[in-house]
């Protein structure tokens, strides 16, 4: 890719991801996650090797044998320090919804399934929410049902929990103790009010909100030459209309 093409819009994410997984050490990306996979690998480019990478479904860039079943294992045991979560809803205590909309179990719409969600949010220490369809049917003031609950009860053991949701429109920072969302950045482009309208539940916002930094030269480089060659082979469709980069045949 030309280093004077523009920054692409999940070049910029995938550089905000970097930042919200500093001096994580074992990271876990789930099969269908492109852009944190870009954000995580260029996190382990920018440690000097200092933060590990396993991306669920990748034979050449996961430290599991036994995929799920041993991603399980190694959080349970503490051996994951960050992953990342969607849902089709995410309301503003940070619970997920993947199971559908309406009211359980006659939901008109169905998705995928909670799977390991709510274990997963219970145990690793920092997750990142992502959702690319900033609206207010997405972000919505409360979800129609809960996969795995933002925050818990007093009392209750939860050394894992979300640090932030990061969108295509913004980036909010999670305050555990005060179940509340909290702007800190809009991406280029953007507007706090297009980001307001757009949320369907309240957030703190800063008096000054700052605009997500584009990535410098040496994150383009990385995210344009290393990443988006260990990126052709996990996600061969997201390299080509990313980075313009085709797998190896």
């Amino acid at each position: 890719m030309d280093p004077d093409t523009p920054v692409r819009a999940e070049e910029l994410q995938a550089s905000a991801i970097a930042d919200l997984l500093a001096g994580a050490r074992r990271v876990a990306v789930g099969m269908l996650s492109p852009v944190p996979g870009a954000g995580a690998l260029l996190a382990a480019q920018l440690s000097g090797g200092q933060t590990r990478v396993t991306i669920l479904g990748s034979r050449a860039h996961s430290r599991f044998t036994n995929g799920g079943a041993e991603l399980f294992d190694r959080a349970g045991r503490g051996g994951i320090d960050a992953f990342f979560l969607s849902g089709g809803q995410i309301d503003g205590r940070a619970n997920i919804n993947l199971v559908g909309t309406g009211d359980y179990p006659h939901t008109p719409v169905r998705w995928s399934g909670s799977f390991g969600s709510a274990y997963l949010y219970f145990i690793v220490p920092r997750v990142v929410l992502f959702r690319w369809e900033h609206s207010r049917r997405t972000l919505v003031e409360a979800v129609d049902f809960i996969s795995a609950p933002g925050v818990s009860e007093p009392g209750v053991h939860r050394p894992g929990g979300p640090v932030a949701l990061i969108t295509n429109l913004c980036l909010f920072d999670f305050d555990r103790q005060r179940a509340r969302f909290r702007l800190r950045s809009v991406h280029p482009g953007h507007t706090l009010e297009e980001v307001s309208d757009q949320t369907g539940f309240d957030f703190d916002v800063p008096a000054a909100v700052p605009t997500t930094p584009l990535p410098d030269a040496q994150r383009l480089a990385a995210l344009r030459g290393p990443v988006a060659r260990q990126m052709a082979d996990i996600y061969p469709a997201f390299a080509e209309r990313v980075f313009g980069l085709a797998a190896a045949q």
